[in-house]
């Protein structure tokens, strides 16, 4: 051990739930480097909530593959951040913990899930930290505190440690303030791990290169129409220019799929969720259940008292959509959906190399402003598509509109993360 980083943030945007006030560190390229680990992710002796109530006071007994790896870099684990209850949520005001505050404007949400991982970064409690992605959550963050952060290949990043939300979309990923930071996390997390059968062993070695001459970068038109913020698709215009006017040329496309997108989403999303969190019971995990009563109504209480609104929603829609009768109705047909966005977007970077376009639709909105289950979901619509087809995609800021941080979103081909974030460098360097 190489020492204890003495850890005491003003956390005035409420980041963290838990601090480690001395966390130990060793050698190695993160040595003595504070890193934050969202909530969800497994750490040995830490309590890990998932920003929910039925979790408080659990601590794991052992670190998750991605935890293990930083600890072999030498890097201190100085708390576990904020997030949506159980990743569910696009602005961390679902937590258990109350919401996490945006560093860019404290009366605005920081994106969700991983809420307070951009939180921590943005605000400058820690250089670098973990979130996970299923449907847009480490971006989303990224885009509305005004950090990078990149949501690599499914399977490029293990996932043992993580508690599952949705297993065949999430995935574990950095949020840094640069993109060579980014770059760097991405190279300690990224080894094989035979403890997740979704494991590739693709680890990422790569050094970022400001070079994009010849660089083919696609414009979808859905992601600059119908619901985007004009204010917001200029500036992303704008960032992309400099890209044209460091040698990427530009070509628009169109990926029809995306009007099936959301939907396919958030039917696979929530009927991976509804299996995953039938384990919280109050016998295994949780607050106990009262031994009196039969299971049925001990079940039913104790997952009632201690599941917010958003996560029982989301119990509920994905049960519907696997019960008898509906399965096919709606899962099976979710995953054909899910299927055509694949297409789609392999046919797209079949002829360029990168997929360009805002990271979300509009700047970071008020605490509270949206209470429709519906129009937080519409706040997804631009970075479902890559979750669902399984591919890289990183959010780099490139502007401003109304002092708030907007995210230019860059996407690549399967195992192609070094493109995506030779993209993204190139970028942050002309703009510096």
């Amino acid at each position: 051990m190489a020492g204890t980083l003495h850890f005491e943030p003003d956390d005035r945007c409420n980041a963290f739930i838990t601090v480690c006030e001395e966390a130990p560190y060793g050698d190695g390229r993160l040595a003595g480097v504070a890193v934050a680990v969202k909530d969800n992710i497994s750490t040995r002796g830490i309590q890990t909530t998932c920003g929910s109530r039925i979790l408080q006071g659990y601590v794991p007994p052992f670190d998750a593959h991605v935890v293990t790896l930083l600890r072999a870099e030498g890097a201190a684990i100085v708390g576990k951040t904020n997030m949506d209850e159980f990743g569910m949520g696009t602005t961390t005001e679902t937590s258990g913990f109350g919401p996490t505050l945006n560093p860019a404007d404290r009366e605005r949400v920081p994106g969700g899930s991983s809420g307070g991982s951009a939180a921590a970064v943005a605000a400058g409690l820690v250089p670098m930290a973990l979130g996970t992605d299923t449907g847009g959550s480490i971006r989303c963050p990224a885009a509305f505190c005004g950090i990078v952060g990149l949501k690599p290949t499914y399977g490029r990043v293990s996932r043992y440690g993580l508690v599952a939300y949705a297993n065949s979309l999430e995935q574990i990923g950095p949020m840094t303030r640069s993109v060579e930071d980014a770059s760097l996390l991405l190279e300690v997390i990224s080894r094989y791990d035979p403890r997740d059968s979704t494991s590739f062993d693709r680890p990422y070695t790569h050094q970022p290169s400001t070079d994009v001459r010849g660089l083919k970068i696609g414009l979808p038109q859905e992601y600059f129409g119908e619901g985007v913020d004009p204010r917001v698709a200029e500036v992303v215009k704008d960032a992309i220019g400099r890209l044209e006017d460091l040698g990427a040329e530009t070509v628009p496309c169109s990926i029809p799929s995306m009007a099936y997108a959301l939907a396919a989403y958030y039917v696979i999303c929530t009927s991976e969720a509804s299996s995953n969190l039938a384990r919280f019971d109050g016998v295994r995990y949780g607050p106990p259940v009262d031994a009196r009563k039969n299971w049925h109504e001990a079940f039913r209480e104790i997952r009632g008292a201690n599941f917010g609104p958003e996560v029982r929603r989301r119990i509920m829609l994905g049960t519907f959509a696997l019960s008898a009768g509906y399965y096919g109705r709606y899962y099976a047909k979710a995953q054909v959906a899910r299927r055509n966005v694949e297409k789609d977007i392999e046919r797209v970077l079949a002829s360029v190399d990168i997929i360009a376009g805002p990271t979300m639709p509009t700047v970071a909105f008020r605490l509270g402003e949206k209470t429709d289950p519906l129009s937080m979901y519409l706040s997804d619509i631009l970075t479902v598509p890559a979750n669902l087809a399984g591919v890289p995609a990183i959010s780099v800021p490139c502007g401003t509109v109304d002092g708030l941080p907007v995210g230019l979103q860059l996407i690549g081909r399967r195992f192609a993360d070094e493109q995506v974030i030779d993209a993204a460098y190139a970028y942050e360097e002309a703009a510096a």
